[in-house]
């Protein structure tokens, strides 16, 4: 399935890279080739699902479960922990730090504009943010809560969230439960959406771009990095091997091969999205890079086989900050949190 989708995508990028290649000489006399976009479309206003659909109430829920240390063992580590929403969605960490100051064995990637993504996790282990939000907090490394029922337990002990439960879940019986508590912290994430410049160009409005910019993205498409990072999300779509031309150093952590073993899933891992990439360092799987131009150098040589000029190196920089969004602050503004009771479990330090 995963082969079959990436020939499909690989023809038709083809098809776009040699029409960018051919357009050069109308970007030299200042006119846009518009057939370098059809790889591309603008961000939706939320990421829907009609296994979830999205409601306020879902919402109000997951927003405050996102912000709540007490979905972990010692009552210190949240989703946004690890995901701080201010920031971008990421913690600036090469790898995060969990219970008891744990490290992970992957860089956290940014939560903005994630679920729109074909699956989550660098090895695509979950199919969405609503599978993927109950992992951490069962991961001994990160929030490590002992099971489904102390999670639930802890939730229940605090009135407030039956309420919220019962709202956002009515004539569910139970209405709080661990597969709810997901779903809620799903919905939330679908509106976790950022507008940028490239939104309002790829709505056909050219004047979003500056002339400078223009060319940063027609370079991006002919040099090839749209061969991986397209849609709406520039990336998440498919899965790719780190090191597809040029073996990449570091060869410890072998990506999807861990879950399937194929010989071909060898170092290969979800292709991540571009949007936000200024303000999402440091990069790579492994967060070892901190700087956006070395990681662009490192791409090119990698998955492209090419040593990028000076000229063209800054021209994809240029356009890659670009893609850097407006954050919703009113969507992300803390909530206050339910007030715990005597019945809540007490924080588990060890």
């Amino acid at each position: 399935m995963l082969t079959r989708s990436r020939l499909l995508l690989s023809v038709a990028v083809l098809a776009a890279v040699t029409s960018a290649a051919l357009g050069a000489d109308r970007a030299a006399d200042g006119a846009f080739p518009e057939d370098y976009l059809y790889s591309f479309q603008p961000l939706p206003e939320v990421f829907e699902s009609v296994a979830n659909p999205v409601t306020p109430e879902k919402v109000a829920l997951g927003r405050v479960l996102y912000f709540d240390p007490r979905l972990s063992k010692n009552h210190d580590v949240a989703c946004s922990s690890c995901h701080d929403l201010e920031a971008f969605g990421v913690d600036g960490k090469s790898l995060s730090l969990g219970h008891r100051n744990q490290k992970g064995t992957r860089n956290s990637p940014t939560v903005y504009n994630a679920a729109i993504h074909v699956a989550q996790f660098w090895d695509g282990r979950s199919p969405d943010v609503e599978d993927q939000s109950k992992q951490p907090i069962l991961n001994p490394v990160e929030m490590a809560m002992p099971d489904e029922e102390r999670v639930v337990a802890t939730l229940r002990s605090m009135p407030a969230y039956v309420d919220l439960f019962e709202q956002a879940f009515p004539g569910q019986t139970p209405a709080l439960t661990y597969d709810t508590m997901a779903l809620a912290i799903g919905a939330f994430e679908r509106g976790l959406v950022t507008k940028d410049p490239f939104d309002s160009f790829l709505r056909g409005k050219p004047e979003a771009l500056s002339a400078e910019q223009r060319r940063g993205f027609e370079r991006y498409v002919a040099l090839g990095c749209a061969s991986c990072h397209n849609g709406p999300a520039l990336g998440g779509g498919t899965y790719e091997v780190m090191g597809f031309i040029e073996p990449y150093p570091d060869s410890s952590d072998l990506g999807l091969f861990e879950l399937t073993k194929a010989e071909e899933d060898r170092m290969r891992f979800k292709v991540p999205g571009l949007r936000n990439i200024a303000k999402t360092a440091p990069y790579f799987h492994d967060g070892a890079i901190r700087e956006l131009a070395e990681a662009v150098r490192l791409m090119a040589k990698h998955q492209l086989g090419i040593e990028l000029g000076e000229d063209e190196e800054q021209a994809i920089l240029v356009f890659l900050d670009n893609l850097t969004g407006e954050l919703p602050m009113d969507y992300i503004a803390k909530p206050p949190l339910p007030e715990k009771t005597d019945a809540t479990p007490r924080p588990i330090p060890e």
